[in-house]
């Protein structure tokens, strides 16, 4: 089978320093598996490409400077020019869905994708003891536009991201 291409688009925005330090510790462990390419966009109001750290959660979260506002419309626009065989990618977008810019932009990105059929999860953040914590309102718009969305343990993104690899 042909590999897999996941591209982890993360919130770093002030809100969501525990869904931050989850998110890397998975990127560390998928980029352990030999079937996935794993990419890690980090997002507030600017989108950086953090993936050549990927397998070193440690250095990755080092790196990353939490806070700031969140355009998420932005990462995911810059997660579709990265696609490359949209059959074979996955899109993990890990926020509270709190859009700073604009919502309708946000929805379009998501319907854009949707359109690659490229396969997409959105992941709702949590808080410190795990309970999501999340706009829920936004999410349902997300969802309308053809993104599951979810709260997820990192134990059941990985799951997700088993099924959907098979």
């Amino acid at each position: 089978s042909m590999d897999w291409h996941l591209i982890l688009v993360v919130d770093v925005s002030g809100s969501m320093e525990p869904s931050v330090i989850y998110s890397a510790m998975m990127s560390a462990i998928f980029s352990g598996l030999p079937c996935l390419s794993v990419e890690f966009l980090a997002f507030n109001t600017r989108v950086i490409d953090f993936s050549q750290r990927v397998s070193d959660p440690l250095g990755l979260l080092m790196e990353i400077d939490i806070g700031g506002g969140t355009h998420i419309a932005k990462a995911l626009r810059a997660a579709r020019q990265k696609l490359k065989n949209p059959s074979q990618s996955m899109v993990v977008l890990i926020t509270d869905f709190e859009e700073g810019g604009s919502v309708a932009d946000f929805i379009s990105e998501v319907r854009l994708l949707a359109e690659t059929g490229t396969k997409m999860l959105g992941v709702a953040a949590l808080n410190d003891t795990g309970q999501p914590r999340y706009h829920k309102l936004i999410a349902q718009q997300v969802v309308n536009a053809g993104m599951p969305v979810s709260a997820l343990t990192p134990l059941e993104l990985a799951r997700w991201v088993g099924e959907q690899i098979r």
